[in-house]
């Protein structure tokens, strides 16, 4: 009995290894295959492996581009429309500030001219006395101190006024003093006024630059919803045929001096 148990072992044991060798072997192979051959196993609707996309997909997603181009165009155009109007408020106020500075120069241009009319007179005889002298000074004073509070003078002139600098001479008689306060006079609103000139002319040039840039975008805003309308072209209209509401009215500065 024990040589029989021995003899089965010794015979089907090496069968046995052999069938599992085999076996594994025949696993090798066919991984092998699998990994060098993986499409033929791959399912038809496999969502890894690349595809063409159709023609209406094409056409969908292209419409999307110009749809959303449309849009962004179209809020650059409503902000550059903003910006043109903002422009040309600025340069009306700044139009409105030349004009009152040519009024106010105007105005003290005339009274110059009226006390140098009267400078030209002799100047009245009074005696030289010390009393004399500070009447002379508290009346160039008041002159100065009423026309610095009515801005006529700035406060670095008032200074030199009462610290008799840049040729204030209080021993002067009130006429001469009326002549020179209204020569000062005058030149500080001259130098207002072509202050106020060169603002107009900057505010002018920066409200045609946005109105020019607003015009630009209304056209490409109008030229980009045309394209994007169904069944609609660019050849259909012209984009320079945009609507009157898209586009910025050009204007013209009262006084080009």
């Amino acid at each position: 009995m024990e040589k029989t148990v021995l003899y089965q072992f010794l015979v089907e044991v090496p069968q046995a290894a052999a069938i599992w060798s085999a076996l594994l072997v025949l696993a090798l192979i066919v991984l092998t295959v699998l990994v060098a051959r993986p499409e033929r196993d791959r399912p038809e609707d496999d969502r890894s492996a690349p595809t063409v996309p159709s023609d209406r997909e094409l056409a969908t997603a292209e419409a999307t581009d110009l749809r959303r181009y449309a849009e962004e165009v179209a809020v650059a155009a409503a902000g550059a429309a903003q910006t043109a109007r903002r422009r040309r408020d600025a340069w009306s106020t700044a139009q409105a500030d030349l004009d009152r500075a040519w009024a106010a120069y105007d105005e003290a241009d005339s009274a110059a001219r009226r006390f140098a009319g009267a400078g030209a007179l002799p100047t009245p005889r009074t005696p030289h006395t010390p009393a004399e002298y500070a009447a002379r000074e508290r009346h160039l004073h008041r002159a100065a101190t009423a026309a610095y509070w009515r801005g006529d003078l700035t406060l670095r002139q008032l200074g030199d006024v009462f610290g008799h600098r840049d040729g204030w001479d209080p021993r002067l008689h009130p006429v001469e003093q009326e002549v020179r306060l209204a020569r000062v006079v005058r030149d500080g609103r001259l130098a207002g006024y072509r202050a106020a000139q060169e603002r107009e002319r900057r505010a002018w040039r920066d409200a045609e630059l946005a109105a020019e840039a607003a015009r630009a975008l209304a056209t490409e805003a109008y030229a980009a919803a045309v394209r994007v309308r169904p069944g609609r072209s660019t050849a259909t209209r012209p984009a320079s045929t945009a609507p009157a509401r898209l586009v910025t009215a050009r204007w013209h500065p009262a006084r080009v001096g």
